[in-house]
């Protein structure tokens, strides 16, 4: 599996950092297209191989990483057009917002480091060295804590987004790639790619106090504060596990698209979007039934995807073609 997927990755003409692709992964139904269902808005062009994206819920601004570029792309999410280039670190991977700071923080995979920015001036104002590959990030907004996965290390590094600091190291599971939290049970969790294990941290003793087996090559994952659920795509199996945090349990398997990426959760429809890479799609989830209930066509070797909380819109990049689908709120 491992090589097959790097394989198609180079293929595809583009590629997550090759020290990752070496040690893992890294519409509705046509009968039913002519339907009211969620459908793509807006193309947007950014930079080369887009990966993650994430949003600043107050000030509506959208920040995806181009890869191969070495920078992020700043989108006005009222315009959807793209405003600012930021130069950052090399292979840029996983990007996550703290609104109350306006600063965002990007994964750089090759240069083991974090770029931290400011959102009024759209520059880097700080590099914050980690582990080794850092891809996955997020923000504990509350406590101004930054958890970034270290794929090559196989921890978690600690960042205090007061100072750009690493403030502790936490050892997880083989190849960690994807990271949620959740603040209001302040709550870390993260994907172990190549253990199919996910590992859930205490966000208060930074240690970690379970162990949850899910599908094969778990890369990414996302959460619902709303109904405390958590969701994960496992890679290697066209799947998403559903995880219900107050038990750290699986309740529940669904197929989805072939090979998904990054998923994510809108506390407001209680709808999950899974990026299918290899079949060009988004598979969307009803979050009460877990099932599938639309299929949307993207563009190509879809990756990221992302909810803006203050539209609805959901952002998916497009790995292949150097864009950003919209998706009209449903």
């Amino acid at each position: 599996m491992i090589r097959s997927f790097a394989t198609r990755l180079r293929r595809a003409r583009f590629a997550l950092p090759a020290v990752a692709c070496a040690a893992t992964a890294l519409a509705v139904p046509a009968a039913a297209s002519a339907a009211v269902g969620p459908t793509v808005i807006a193309t947007v062009g950014v930079g080369t191989t887009p990966l993650g994206a994430a949003a600043n819920q107050v000030t509506n601004v959208i920040y995806v990483d181009n890869a191969r570029g070495n920078t992020v792309s700043v989108i006005d999410g009222w315009t959807n057009a793209v405003t600012a280039t930021i130069p950052v670190g090399a292979a840029p991977h996983g990007v996550a917002t703290d609104w109350r700071t306006n600063t965002a923080f990007v994964t750089n995979a090759v240069g083991n480091t974090v770029s931290v920015i400011d959102g009024l001036a759209n520059l880097v104002t700080e590099t914050v060295r980690v582990g080794v590959n850092p891809v996955g990030v997020a923000v504990d907004v509350p406590s101004d804590t930054v958890y970034v996965a270290n794929f090559g290390s196989n921890t978690v590094s600690v960042i205090d987004g007061q100072t750009d600091t690493v403030t502790a190291t936490i050892p997880v599971g083989a190849k960690p790639s994807g990271v949620a939290m959740n603040p209001v049970t302040d709550t870390v969790y993260v994907t172990n790619s190549a253990a199919n294990t996910v590992s859930v941290i205490d966000g208060r003793s930074k240690t970690v106090t379970g162990t949850i087996p899910v599908g094969k090559a778990p890369l990414a994952i996302g959460l619902s504060t709303a109904t405390d659920t958590v969701y994960v795509a496992n890679h290697a199996d066209n799947t998403v596990s559903v995880i219900r945090g107050r038990t750290n349990r699986v309740t529940a398997t669904i197929p989805v698209g072939k090979e998904p990426f990054q998923v994510a959760a809108s506390p407001l429809t209680d709808r999950i979007y899974v990026a299918d890479f290899s079949d060009n799609t988004v598979s969307v989830i009803n979050g009460r039934t877990k099932t599938v209930t639309a299929t949307i066509p993207v563009g190509n070797a879809p990756f990221g995807v992302m909810i803006d909380k203050m539209t609805g819109l959901v952002y998916v990049t497009n790995a292949g073609d150097n864009t950003v689908s919209v998706v009209a709120r449903h």
